[in-house]
């Protein structure tokens, strides 16, 4: 009964938002802030608590917010200052938009539009801010993405956000915000003042990835993959039917395809007698290994390793590199970037530039699926029983 009442509870909030257009996205979520300077830098914004009553800032502003004995310290600079509860920053129109300057420290400022809750919790300031979802979408791709890339690029990596947002809706409902903005989520530091990336979300407006089965994708994306993709279930053990091995000819020319390091003899036998290598050789040629395409163990001898491991130890760019020994060193010369699964994104963008189009650049790097709007998965609410088509593994990217 509480998971069917979770659930729709859930598929309420997502209908509030494709209603709304607002997600709620918890800023700084990993800092726990202390205190937070507001400032509005266009347009006027009201200000709402319980015990401070109701006033207007206007472009220029500003208004410090800090804990205090478990509630909140608010003061601007003209004012004395009052402790309130929570306080409601609301601006007047869409096109309002406040800067965050947390615990004093820099870069001064980030940039967001919407409305801001801040209230203490937990030892903590926490910082909710309601934004319009093309906005945040914008955000994310100029974070995850980038800027100064052909606008095909970003309208595929506008789709793979928007997709990653509401398949994982659901991930901190139980705490009244939908996504937070670190990479436990996707990576958010406010809006984009980019107008071909905000062109590229507006132009994908609700578009979203759906398998054959008309569910939310894992939409998983990489720097570079060196030439070739990697099957899902070689990186997480869970097999995707559209997350397979794909051969990419567009990324290796890109700044990220080749790599090289050099790693003393002693550091690499180490590593693998940490996984129980064991050998009397004094033969180094025993070290020698050759990928020229992706596998997912190194062997030496008898011996067996994944690459993953090897990559973790020693934080590598990739798991798609081969081993020389040259004297009292190991010499690994690599490819790619990121753990290889989905969409390369320098092969997207080399694809973009030579004239596909998102459509394209998605079909090509996630197989046999479908791009849809969202709003195409909820027809009617109570059609779709007890089976949400936004429920979906939690991966970590």
């Amino acid at each position: 009964m509480i998971g069917i009442r979770i659930f729709y509870i859930f598929l309420l909030s997502v209908i509030s938002t494709l209603v709304s257009g607002q997600v709620k996205i918890r800023l700084f979520a990993n800092q726990s802030p202390e205190s937070a300077v507001f400032t509005v830098v266009k347009g006027t914004y009201s200000i709402d608590s319980y015990h401070g009553g109701n006033f207007n800032l206007s472009k220029g502003e500003s208004l410090i917010i800090a804990r205090f004995d478990g509630k909140l310290a608010v003061k601007t600079r003209n004012s004395t200052g009052f402790i309130a509860d929570s306080v409601l920053f609301s601006g007047q129109s869409d096109d309002d938009s406040f800067s965050l300057r947390i615990n004093g420290r820099s870069p001064v400022r980030q940039y967001y539009t919407g409305e801001l809750h801040c209230f203490p919790d937990l030892g903590t300031l926490v910082l909710i801010n309601s934004c319009n979802v093309e906005k945040y979408i914008a955000g994310v791709v100029k974070a995850e993405g980038g800027s100064g890339k052909n606008i095909e690029y970003f309208k595929s990596q506008a789709v793979i956000a928007r997709t990653y947002m509401y398949k994982y809706f659901d991930k901190h409902l139980q705490d009244n915000y939908n996504v937070c903005d670190n990479t436990h989520c996707q990576a958010f530091n406010g809006t984009s003042d980019d107008t071909v990336l905000n062109k590229a979300a507006l132009e994908t407006h609700g578009q979203v990835i759906l398998d054959r089965d008309s569910v939310l994708i894992i939409s998983a994306f990489h720097s570079n993959c060196g030439g070739e993709t990697v099957s899902s279930e070689d990186v997480w053990l869970t097999s995707q039917p559209y997350l397979k091995s794909v051969i990419d000819p567009w990324c290796t020319g890109s700044r990220n395809a080749l790599w090289e390091r050099r790693i003393g003899l002693n550091e690499w036998i180490g590593i693998l007698k940490k996984s129980g290598f064991s050998s009397n050789s004094d033969d180094l040629a025993i070290f020698s290994f050759s990928q020229k395409s992706r596998v997912q163990n190194y062997k030496v001898g008898s011996f067996t390793i994944p690459l993953r491991t090897i990559r973790t130890e020693l934080n590598l760019r990739s798991t798609f590199f081969s081993v020389l020994p040259i004297d009292d060193t190991i010499k690994l010369s690599g490819k790619g970037y990121g753990h290889g699964v989905g969409l390369c994104q320098e092969g997207a963008m080399v694809m973009a530039a030579k004239g596909f189009d998102y459509r394209k650049i998605i079909d090509f790097y996630y197989f046999g699926v479908i791009i849809s709007d969202i709003e195409s998965l909820f027809p009617n609410p109570s059609s779709l029983g007890g089976t949400s088509p936004i429920r979906g593994l939690n991966i970590s990217y």
